[in-house]
Protein backbone atom coordinates (compact mmCIF):
# COMPACT_ATOMS: atom_id res chain seq x y z
CA UNK A 1 0.00 0.00 0.00
CA UNK A 2 1.44 3.59 -1.41
CA UNK A 3 1.79 6.14 1.67
CA UNK A 4 -0.64 8.59 1.08
CA UNK A 5 -0.20 12.45 1.06
CA UNK A 6 -1.03 14.49 3.81
CA UNK A 7 -1.67 17.94 3.78
CA UNK A 8 -2.53 20.01 6.59
CA UNK A 9 -5.27 23.27 6.26
CA UNK A 10 -3.37 26.83 6.15
CA UNK A 11 -3.84 30.03 4.28
CA UNK A 12 -3.05 28.08 1.03
CA UNK A 13 -6.10 25.97 2.17
CA UNK A 14 -8.20 26.71 5.20
CA UNK A 15 -10.77 24.36 7.00
CA UNK A 16 -12.91 25.53 9.69
CA UNK A 17 -15.04 23.40 11.75
CA UNK A 18 -17.94 25.43 13.93
CA UNK A 19 -20.96 24.70 15.50
CA UNK A 20 -23.84 25.30 13.36
CA UNK A 21 -26.23 27.38 15.79
CA UNK A 22 -29.39 26.58 13.59
CA UNK A 23 -31.55 23.13 13.43
CA UNK A 24 -30.86 20.77 10.76
CA UNK A 25 -33.24 18.77 9.02
CA UNK A 26 -32.27 16.32 6.22
CA UNK A 27 -34.76 14.82 4.03
CA UNK A 28 -35.79 12.45 0.56
CA UNK A 29 -39.44 13.81 0.20
CA UNK A 30 -41.17 14.07 2.95
CA UNK A 31 -38.97 11.32 5.01
CA UNK A 32 -36.79 12.84 7.66
CA UNK A 33 -33.51 10.78 7.22
CA UNK A 34 -31.64 13.61 10.10
CA UNK A 35 -32.76 16.44 12.74
CA UNK A 36 -30.51 17.74 14.36
CA UNK A 37 -29.15 20.98 16.93
CA UNK A 38 -26.15 19.81 17.03
CA UNK A 39 -24.39 20.42 12.89
CA UNK A 40 -21.05 20.98 12.84
CA UNK A 41 -20.43 23.30 9.54
CA UNK A 42 -17.08 22.41 7.72
CA UNK A 43 -16.13 25.42 5.70
CA UNK A 44 -12.96 23.81 2.86
CA UNK A 45 -11.09 26.95 1.49
CA UNK A 46 -13.93 28.10 -1.26
CA UNK A 47 -16.31 25.12 -1.38
CA UNK A 48 -19.16 25.57 0.33
CA UNK A 49 -19.85 24.59 3.69
CA UNK A 50 -20.85 21.29 4.46
CA UNK A 51 -22.93 20.01 7.28
CA UNK A 52 -21.76 17.52 9.92
CA UNK A 53 -24.81 15.74 11.72
CA UNK A 54 -23.74 13.78 14.51
CA UNK A 55 -24.43 9.87 14.16
CA UNK A 56 -27.02 9.69 17.03
CA UNK A 57 -29.39 12.30 14.96
CA UNK A 58 -29.36 10.20 11.99
CA UNK A 59 -31.70 7.08 11.27
CA UNK A 60 -29.66 4.33 10.28
CA UNK A 61 -32.82 2.24 9.53
CA UNK A 62 -32.58 4.14 6.47
CA UNK A 63 -29.27 4.12 5.16
CA UNK A 64 -26.95 1.24 4.46
CA UNK A 65 -23.16 1.03 4.56
CA UNK A 66 -21.50 0.49 1.29
CA UNK A 67 -18.13 -0.48 0.31
CA UNK A 68 -17.09 2.56 -1.25
CA UNK A 69 -14.47 4.77 -0.11
CA UNK A 70 -12.16 8.34 -0.72
CA UNK A 71 -9.78 9.74 0.32
CA UNK A 72 -9.17 13.55 1.36
CA UNK A 73 -5.42 14.81 2.49
CA UNK A 74 -6.51 17.14 4.07
CA UNK A 75 -9.47 15.39 6.21
CA UNK A 76 -8.55 11.54 5.71
CA UNK A 77 -9.98 7.90 4.37
CA UNK A 78 -14.18 8.54 4.12
CA UNK A 79 -16.16 5.90 4.12
CA UNK A 80 -20.05 5.64 2.18
CA UNK A 81 -23.68 4.86 2.84
CA UNK A 82 -26.30 4.62 0.94
CA UNK A 83 -30.03 6.29 1.72
CA UNK A 84 -32.04 3.13 0.67
CA UNK A 85 -35.22 4.64 -0.20
CA UNK A 86 -33.79 6.73 -2.43
CA UNK A 87 -32.73 3.69 -4.49
CA UNK A 88 -30.07 4.00 -7.39
CA UNK A 89 -30.04 7.70 -6.69
CA UNK A 90 -29.12 7.63 -3.23
CA UNK A 91 -26.40 5.15 -3.68
CA UNK A 92 -22.89 6.54 -1.76
CA UNK A 93 -24.91 9.76 -1.04
CA UNK A 94 -23.55 10.20 2.45
CA UNK A 95 -19.90 10.20 4.26
CA UNK A 96 -17.84 9.74 7.26
CA UNK A 97 -14.41 10.21 8.56
CA UNK A 98 -14.48 7.76 11.03
CA UNK A 99 -10.59 8.41 12.17
CA UNK A 100 -9.93 12.04 10.66
CA UNK A 101 -6.78 13.89 10.74
CA UNK A 102 -6.00 16.49 13.89
CA UNK A 103 -7.23 19.32 12.00
CA UNK A 104 -10.54 17.98 11.80
CA UNK A 105 -11.86 15.64 14.71
CA UNK A 106 -14.64 17.00 15.73
CA UNK A 107 -16.26 15.50 12.31
CA UNK A 108 -15.45 12.40 14.37
CA UNK A 109 -18.97 10.54 14.76
CA UNK A 110 -20.53 12.65 12.14
CA UNK A 111 -21.74 12.11 8.43
CA UNK A 112 -23.03 14.42 5.90
CA UNK A 113 -25.03 14.16 3.21
CA UNK A 114 -24.80 14.59 -1.03
CA UNK A 115 -27.45 17.96 -0.97
CA UNK A 116 -27.96 17.05 -4.54
CA UNK A 117 -29.17 13.50 -3.20
CA UNK A 118 -31.24 14.69 -0.76
CA UNK A 119 -32.60 18.30 0.98
CA UNK A 120 -30.59 19.87 3.62
CA UNK A 121 -32.92 22.44 4.85
CA UNK A 122 -30.71 25.06 7.63
CA UNK A 123 -33.86 26.37 9.85
CA UNK A 124 -33.00 29.37 11.84
CA UNK A 125 -34.06 29.20 15.70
Amino acid sequence: MADKTRKFPGADHPITVAKNPDRVVVKLGDQVLADTRDALSLQESTYPAVQYIPRDDVDFTLLERTEHSTYCPYKGDASYYSVLPAGEAGVNAVWTYEQPYDAVVDIRDHVAFYADKVSIEIIAD
